[in-house]
């Protein structure tokens, strides 16, 4: 009677490696999305940067032809200087955005492998189960 037993085990390990499939394969959505996410936040805050940086220099522009003082010669180099050290900046913010999507994109497929092979080491369980009982019902045939 231990046979069934065995098979009823069999299908329980093959439905528990789909189901840690399963969970492995929705933790890959949720880093696809939170991969997402980032690229999303970082067009937001590159548009804010951008927004913050212009109000800045306009104000500066302001401050500088009130003060009487004209935009060329150190005016004008502290100008451009600001304007290559937020092109720095953006692209800074642009590289770090595109490491961290890579990572989550990274852990997303991992957990896909993971889930392959939560499955196929269910289907082994699976089959030693069943091994299980056929020897089981060898036994059986064999002492009658």
């Amino acid at each position: 009677m231990s046979f069934v037993f065995d098979i009823a085990a069999g299908k329980q390990a093959a439905a528990l490696g789909k189901y840690n499939q399963s969970v492995q394969n929705r933790n890959a959505l949720i880093k696809e999305q939170e991969a997402e996410a980032i690229e999303k936040q970082t067009e937001f805050d590159l548009a804010r940067f951008d927004q913050q940086f212009r109000q800045v220099q306009g104000q500066t522009k302001v401050a500088t032809l009130k003060s009487g003082v004209t935009l060329e010669g150190s005016a004008l180099r502290i100008a451009r200087y600001n304007i290559e050290q937020s092109k720095i900046q953006k692209n800074v913010m642009e590289y770090n955005s595109k490491v961290a999507q890579s990572q989550k994109m990274e852990d997303a497929n991992f957990a896909r492998i993971q889930g392959v092979i939560a499955k196929r080491e269910g289907r082994i369980a699976q089959l030693g189960y069943y091994a299980k009982a056929g020897e089981s019902l060898l036994r059986i045939g064999t002492s009658t």
